[in-house]
């Protein structure tokens, strides 16, 4: 999983169609959320090693980055769509929305697992599902987003999905039944999806739109309406007008 979402970040800046220029809360955000890969795989690597006391003393950790994470990803969208920089297969309204979501799903099973930390199969299980639902942006860089409007969204979130999936074969392979963790993050992943959807193209995701980019250069735009793809990158020698 770490493996797929740090290399859909590399392919992209290998491929020229990502830089580093951005605003700073977009760095802040990368360190954060790179941070989160990071602390994941280590604490998976404590946990099947026997490290049980630095795999707990780290998870104090992990608890102030998630809510910085929701923090700093709230901004991070906002941002984008204050300054109309959302990719053109996204819709404002609908990215808006859907990413404070996505996000408020992560916190919800990371915190059921940090709940059930007394219960190793919960714990393991909804652990791994909160990481699922922060792999769509790096996930979705290897995925033919162009083509996938008006669903562009919900198909990047909806392929993680494959590694719950993975997880019930697993299960019923080594342990003969279905583990209910694994099902509660696709109900909750497929809701939310299907939640947002109804309520960005509704008048309150209009409502709230227009509250999100009050003030900025984004104000009083249409955003149901997808942004204008990039141009044509300037051809080598080419003569400024």
């Amino acid at each position: 999983m770490a493996v797929v979402l740090v290399g859909g970040f590399v392919v992209q800046l290998l491929a020229g169609r990502s830089s580093f220029n951005a605003p700073l809360i977009v760095h802040a955000h990368a360190v954060l959320f790179m941070g989160w890969v990071a602390i994941t795989v280590s604490q998976v690597w404590l946990a099947t090693n026997g490290a049980k006391n630095l795999h707990r003393t780290l998870g104090m950790l992990a608890v102030v980055w998630a809510c910085a994470l929701l923090i700093s990803g709230t901004l991070v969208s906002l941002n984008a769509v204050q300054t109309q920089r959302v990719p053109f297969f996204f819709q404002p309204q609908h990215f808006l929305l859907s990413d404070m979501a996505i996000l408020i799903g992560f916190l919800i099973l990371f915190g059921a697992a940090v709940a059930l930390r007394h219960k190793p199969d919960w714990h393991a299980r909804l652990q791994v599902s909160a990481f699922v639902m922060l792999m769509g942006p790096g996930l979705g860089r290897l995925l033919p987003m162009p083509f996938l409007p008006p669903y562009a969204f919900e198909i990047a979130s909806l392929v993680p999905l494959i590694v719950p999936v993975i997880g019930i074969a697993r299960d019923k392979r080594v342990h003969g039944r279905l583990h209910p963790a694994w099902l509660t993050s696709i109900v909750l992943m497929t809701a939310l999806l299907v939640i947002v959807r109804v309520v960005a193209f509704s008048p309150i995701g209009d409502r709230i739109y227009a509250a999100a980019t009050k003030g900025s250069m984004a104000e009083g735009t249409d955003g149901r309406a997808f942004p204008p793809p990039p141009g044509p990158l300037p051809q080598s020698g080419a003569k400024p007008a």
